[in-house]
């Protein structure tokens, strides 16, 4: 068995003496991991790292094996990642997202997204708000994706401002009535674009972060990315 693709690394584990396993991320063949001999030289160090976009060559006896990576460097993008605080959260956040999908199922929409994320040049705030939007579509990949399209109550597809917590569906705030406390704010640039304020980006990482709590960690029995609640410190302090 064989391939060869070019694709995103988003994780390098030591193995052994001199190798490493390496985690990328590709179009057609998703989250797939493969041993990369002397990946702990000189030579390949600094091609090995995440964030970089390589070729990526995959051979192994069986498909269901781990398997042997060749890879050459395309587009160098860690230094300049590690270069900022905020997008060293971001992208060792996103990284850990991908991670939640299953092995070796194509996902290109997140991967392009999360290209899009770590090119970008744009302000923190700008940032998360393009972080929660990715978080959303992770929701929707993993099968819990929420309902923003119509009131849960009452039908309306106009007006809707918040999310019941329990079933992840939008509604209004006058079909909430007297619980409308007890509900999610919808942000609004889920549903159009256009840039958010500072508050409604935390108000939008705080409903998919519920979400990605109730079904994805908790049922997992995994902790939250610490990374997340400091990409959230960074922007409140912005």
């Amino acid at each position: 068995m064989q391939w060869s693709a070019e694709g995103l690394i988003i994780g390098v584990r030591r193995h052994g003496e001199t190798s490493v396993i390496i985690e990328t991320m590709s179009v057609d063949h998703g989250r797939h991991m493969g041993l990369v001999r002397g990946g702990r030289s000189a030579k390949l160090r600094a091609t090995l790292q995440a964030g970089n976009w390589v070729q990526l060559s995959w051979r192994a006896r069986l498909e269901e094996h781990l398997g042997i990576f060749s890879v050459e460097l395309i587009k160098p993008r860690a230094a300049d990642l590690i270069a900022k605080r905020s997008k060293l959260y971001i992208s060792q956040l996103l990284f850990a997202h991908l991670r939640l999908l299953p092995e070796r199922d194509p996902h290109e929409r997140l991967l392009q997204f999360t290209l899009e994320i770590l090119d970008s040049d744009l302000d923190i705030c700008q940032q998360v708000q393009m972080l929660s939007l990715f978080e959303l579509a992770l929701l929707d990949e993993l099968g819990f994706g929420l309902d923003l399209t119509s009131c849960a109550i009452s039908g309306q597809t106009e007006g809707l401002t918040h999310v019941s917590p329990k079933s992840g569906r939008a509604v209004t705030t006058y079909a909430a009535g007297e619980f409308v406390e007890r509900l999610l704010p919808l942000p609004s640039f889920f549903q159009t674009s256009q840039n958010a304020s500072p508050s409604q980006v935390l108000d939008a990482m705080k409903l998919t972060g519920h979400f990605l709590q109730r079904h994805i960690w908790d049922v997992r029995e995994i902790s939250s990315p610490m990374q997340r609640e400091q990409i959230l410190n960074e922007l409140q302090g912005n």
